[in-house]
């Protein structure tokens, strides 16, 4: 398991294969090399990287990945609109006390913990909205929307909570910026591909760490066990959406989204192959800045777990 100072050294790398060229990303002296026709482009010590992103084709061989396992670098790889199709990376399979406890939660355990998961991710949409100066009459409905999560005692009214809460919150953050509605996966418009991304990477970061630690990250306690689904993944990224939302709105009223780099196919928003780095580097940004919180949640976490009880849930505050 990666300790708090060891993972404080680690970056993230984003690594974007050329078209035309022959790319490869392969371990040398202990470093993480980077060539395009057998030219070295760049390199990065192999002991300071957590994960590598790899947009586009790129050639890698077994002992790529057998390197990747003994160095604890995880490796996501993506089509050319930032969509993830295939990773492999470090994990601690053979922790059979932790995944254990896991598979004997029962359903007052999970309500418990999705309960608190769901209050902490409203929370911090509520800082969000006081942080823009919105509507206090908002700002308290989030608040009153916090108590009835508390007092939630089924998963369907948990999730009608917090689906009724999200969508209000979009409404109001996003809505001097053209916000039309929240539609995951549909790419329908700017907002909803660039939130696709950012959440993406999100999952892909947290997804990594809790393998790290030795979780079953198909089995979640609030997303339930659904096929080929990471359901505690998705768990575990909740409270954190609201750093990828701030980043959103920020680059909006920075003005580093051009409608330009975007094309629509049949009703579906497309990014070019030419932008897809500058958007990626944007979100790639903030999830650097925090990832000693996402680090620092998961860990919290897996002692939670291991305790049983004893010691408190995580909470991640914006």
């Amino acid at each position: 398991m990666i300790s708090l100072p060891d993972f404080k050294e680690k970056q993230l790398l984003f690594i974007r294969a050329e078209r035309g060229v022959f790319n490869k990303i392969k371990f040398f002296n202990d470093n993480l090399v980077f060539m395009k026709d057998d030219k070295v482009i760049n390199r990065a010590s192999c002991h300071k990287v957590f994960g590598a992103f790899v947009i586009g084709d790129i050639t890698i061989t077994s002992g790529l990945m057998r390197d990747g396992v003994k160095h604890g670098v995880s490796f996501f790889f993506l089509k050319d609109n930032l969509e993830t199709y295939a990773s492999f990376g470090a994990v601690a399979e053979g922790h059979y006390l932790l995944r254990s406890r896991q598979y004997a939660w029962n359903e007052d355990v999970e309500m418990s913990m999705a309960r608190l998961l769901m209050a902490n991710k409203v929370s911090n949409q509520a800082k969000l909205l006081k942080e823009r100066k919105k509507k206090d009459g908002m700002v308290a409905d989030l608040d009153t929307t916090l108590l009835a999560i508390q007092g939630a005692g089924s998963d369907e009214t948990l999730r009608g909570l917090e689906g009724n809460a999200s969508r209000r919150f979009f409404e109001e953050y996003y809505g001097e910026t053209g916000w039309v509605r929240r539609a995951p996966r549909t790419k329908g418009d700017i907002h909803n591909i660039m939130l696709d991304i950012g959440y993406s990477m999100l999952f892909n970061c947290t997804d990594s760490l809790l393998r790290l630690h030795g979780f079953d990250t198909y089995k979640g306690f609030y997303h339930k066990l659904f096929f080929q689904r990471k359901s505690l993944a998705c768990d575990i990224m909740e409270p954190f959406r609201c750093i990828i939302d701030k980043q959103l709105l920020k680059a909006w009223n920075l003005k580093q989204i051009d409608p330009k780099d975007f094309t629509v196919v049949k009703g579906r928003y497309t990014l070019s192959y030419e932008a897809s780095r500058k958007y990626a580097e944007i979100f790639m940004e903030t999830i650097m800045c925090h990832k000693e919180d996402l680090y620092k949640y998961v860990h919290g976490y897996y002692r939670y777990v291991m305790n049983e009880g004893e010691v408190e849930f995580p909470v991640f505050n914006i």
